[in-house]
């Protein structure tokens, strides 16, 4: 409990050092650097592909448990029913395979991607739901259950492919990254927290049990079996269920802000390799 308050402290009280104002042009490739730069001059020993790994970086029981458990991965299940229903034919007779380049498989690093006709981005699960909207199906939930498993197997597909999230000399395209910016810095809830309260300023620290995963690298592992829910969930779950920890209240999972924070986070791990589906307590 003494360690729960240091830190709940020390995120309370700490500058925000991170949120630089804002400056005129949009430099996503500058706001890249700045960020690997702040993660290598903290951790100066943890290789670069390894933060990935998230928070077994930092403790070596924890990454002996993950090493056991790694053995029998937990998402398996999900692999399995996701290739089922990636394979399955819509009533025209299509199939997901049908609205992807390379029939969905290997491309699930490229995602988030700014859609210049919508002038929205597309996360693979919006990008999954607009498929089924396109042959007549109804859209799924995007933060577990079968869209869940779709994307466990084609996130599986790409796995050890560079992320490579673009942001195109487009002001729309800027303007959702810079959206998600400043989402990621921005605290809210009843805690005060931001998401770089606890992935910037206390990356590395414990939080009651839990080692805070840096956010870079972090959303290479998604989507993820976590063991307190007992069930794969996509990034976006992840999203609504930090806000509900600081007391915020969650938007609609396929909002505008959890797709632009999706784009910026992804987009600041450019270069990593894919190391999804993950595994966490």
């Amino acid at each position: 409990m003494r360690v729960l308050f240091v830190v709940l402290g020390m995120l309370l009280i700490a500058p925000l050092v991170q949120a630089a104002p804002p400056s005129v042009a949009v430099e996503p490739a500058a706001d890249l650097k700045a960020f690997r730069t702040n993660f290598r001059s903290q951790f100066p020993d943890l290789l670069l592909n390894g933060y990935v790994n998230g928070p077994y970086n930092f403790s070596k029981s924890e990454r002996t448990q993950w090493n056991q458990i790694m053995e029998f991965p937990p998402y398996e299940f999900a692999l399995q029913e996701g290739k089922e229903l990636f394979e399955t034919k819509f009533p025209d007779g299509k199939s997901y395979a049908s609205c992807f380049p390379n029939g969905g498989i290997g491309i699930a690093q490229t995602y988030p991607k700014f859609d210049a006709i919508s002038s929205k981005v597309a996360t693979l699960g919006i990008a999954l739901n607009e498929c089924r909207d396109a042959h007549g199906m109804q859209p799924l939930n995007l933060t577990k259950g079968p869209p869940a498993a779709i994307e466990t197997y084609m996130v599986h597909t790409s796995r050890g492919k560079p992320i490579d999230v673009t942001i195109p000399d487009d002001p729309r395209a800027l303007a959702a990254y810079e959206a998600g910016k400043e989402y990621f810095y921005s605290r809210r809830g009843q805690l005060n927290f931001s998401c770089a309260s606890c992935h910037v300023q206390a990356a590395g620290k414990r939080l009651r049990g839990d080692v805070l995963a840096p956010a870079l690298g972090i959303a290479a592992i998604f989507p993820i079996y976590r063991s307190k829910w007992g069930d794969m969930g996509t990034l976006v779950r992840r999203f609504i269920g930090c806000n509900k920890k600081v007391n915020a209240q969650p938007v609609k999972a396929d909002s505008a802000r959890y797709r632009n924070l999706a784009y910026f986070l992804t987009y600041m791990s450019n270069g990593l390799p894919m190391a999804a589906p993950g595994a966490r307590p």
